[in-house]
């Protein structure tokens, strides 16, 4: 693991993130995190967009919005050379830190419900299954939507 780099995305990074989000997020559906989307993100100041990279190239990324009391999940994606190796754990292990140090202790997401590897990986981090979202993604697949309260002292996990 220690040929891995985490850093905050930048706007060149934008492309590759979106490509990657197409190949493993968005199969099967109309694209809805372009290029500029994920820029627009890079840019805010209340999201965090995390890069992994393996020499230098992408492996994987997450971004994660911030409110006031809450963040929201918007995408996470490892690539599969470089799937089971701990690398979205650590993805996550470093956004609920981030998520601590702001003070912001419940977190959400949504998943494809037929997605049980991403539930399993999710409920693993202390995320616990909420309702089922009928039609959400792009009215042709259903979600889950899922939680996690850091505040129970599970969000937090080491590599």
């Amino acid at each position: 693991m220690d040929d891995y780099r985490f850093e905050l995305a930048l706007p060149r990074d934008a492309a590759a993130i979106a490509s990657l989000s197409r190949r493993l997020i968005e199969a099967g559906l109309p694209p809805s995190w372009p290029a500029e989307r994920v820029l627009c993100h890079i840019k805010r100041t209340d999201s965090v967009v995390l890069t992994a990279r393996f020499h230098g190239q992408l492996a994987g990324f997450a971004i994660m919005q911030f409110g006031d009391d809450r963040a929201h999940l918007n995408l996470l994606a490892v690539d599969g050379a470089h799937q089971r190796r701990g690398l979205g754990r650590r993805l996550m292990s470093w956004l609920h830190e981030s998520a601590l140090v702001a003070g912001t202790f419940l977190l959400g997401l949504e998943l494809r419900a037929t997605n049980s590897a991403a539930q399993r990986f999710y409920e693993s981090l202390g995320y616990r299954p909420g309702g089922v979202m009928p039609g959400y993604y792009q009215g042709v697949e259903d979600a889950l939507r899922m939680t996690c309260d850091l505040h129970v002292g599970r969000g937090t996990t080491t590599a």
